[in-house]
């Protein structure tokens, strides 16, 4: 296997992937499409892969950020609508090109679409602000909108959309329901619209009343929800490159961060801040697991390794170390550096091979 020539990996079950989908499946009405969410490299588990195993899985579409990200999903092969959540004006031939759908959520790009002169339509997904204050058209430019793309036969609305800003967080459910009443007006508003979307995963588990025709799934689906239903899919390991032992008064790495006060057994690990590991998680503040042993990570995290502490541990080169997996979560290792799983995921490089089975 390839695998074998590589120290680090990402090992991704498709298996605990495909039973996510079925559970979020079973807390949705049966006619409820599920837009699964691929930007930034799948979260870090590799686009072109998740995306055919949920296109295999019956995913109803894919959601990346620009549309470079959807124009490598069709080189790939992958037949189902994909939609880019950022594009710009520039981006409008190859998204014509590539059969991508758009999501619309200013002036400037609408005008631009209007323009076209083309023969098949472009799907465009209306973005709507309900108060995040991020992308999106306010409830005060439905006229406007309206009158501009009235009897327009380059564009093809496909749906309306918005995004929540704080379904995760429970304390905050006031402001969700505010925003979820703000799309509920915006959403009557076209009522011959073929499909609504606000609901992300935090959504479906919190709000599923208000799951409208789609949900857009994301980190959900790679396990990363505290529900004992879901699989966290993906664990990232890498190996002892060398194991030596330092004397007291001896220091490890950069400006000497660490220094010892007894004699030490410490293990190189070829995985660095270049991999996706948060320089604050180095001087102790984090730890890696050998054989299911917490082992602190000492003194400063280089680019391309780090340096653990291997005393009372039978370690010898080659042995396997868990970054997050098996042993300890993502979770873990995120609060560590007081960093959330999706901060972490999307830094993971892409030199790290991805094992799938």
């Amino acid at each position: 296997m390839m695998s074998d020539f590589h120290e680090s990996l990402f090992e991704i079950n498709l298996n605990h992937l495909k039973g996510n989908i079925q559970f979020f499946k079973e807390r949705l009405k049966p006619k409820t499409k599920i837009i699964a969410v691929v930007k930034a490299h799948a979260y870090g588990h590799g686009d072109i892969e998740i995306s055919k195993a949920l296109e295999k899985n019956s995913i109803d579409a894919l959601w990346v950020a620009d549309f470079e990200e959807g124009v490598v999903l069709r080189k790939n092969n992958i037949k189902i609508p994909i939609i880019v959540a950022n594009a710009s004006p520039k981006s409008i031939s190859q998204i014509i090109k590539y059969n991508l759908d758009v999501v619309v959520y200013n002036f400037r790009m609408l005008d631009e679409l209007i323009k076209i002169k083309i023969k098949q339509k472009i799907n465009i997904h209306l973005k709507f602000n309900c108060g995040m204050n991020r992308f999106g058209f306010n409830i005060n430019d439905i006229i406007n909108i309206k009158s501009k793309i009235n009897n327009v036969k380059s564009t093809n609305i496909i749906s309306i959309c918005s995004h929540l800003s704080s379904t995760r967080d429970s304390n905050s459910n006031t402001q969700s329901l505010f925003e979820l009443e703000k799309f509920k007006q915006i959403s009557e508003c076209f009522p011959d619209v073929e499909y609504k979307h606000v609901l992300n995963t935090s959504g479906v588990m919190r709000f599923s009343d208000h799951q409208y025709s789609a949900v857009r799934i994301g980190i959900g689906l790679y396990g990363i929800y505290n529900d004992q239903n879901i699989k966290q899919i993906g664990k990232l390991t890498s190996t002892i490159s060398q194991v030596r032992f330092i004397e007291k008064n001896e220091i490890i790495g950069y400006r000497g961060m660490f220094k010892s006060n007894k004699r030490m057994k410490i293990g190189v690990v070829p995985f660095g801040y270049a991999d996706g590991l948060d320089r604050k998680h180095g001087n102790s503040n984090g730890s890696l697991f050998v054989d299911g042993i917490r082992c602190e990570i000492l003194g400063e995290i280089s680019m391309d390794s780090c340096v653990i502490n291997l005393n009372n541990t039978t370690t010898k080169e080659g042995d396997r170390v868990e970054i997050f997996g098996d042993t300890s979560n993502i979770h873990s290792i995120c609060e560590q550096a007081k960093s959330i799983p999706y901060e972490f995921l999307s830094k993971i490089n892409r030199r790290i091979k991805r094992v799938y089975n």
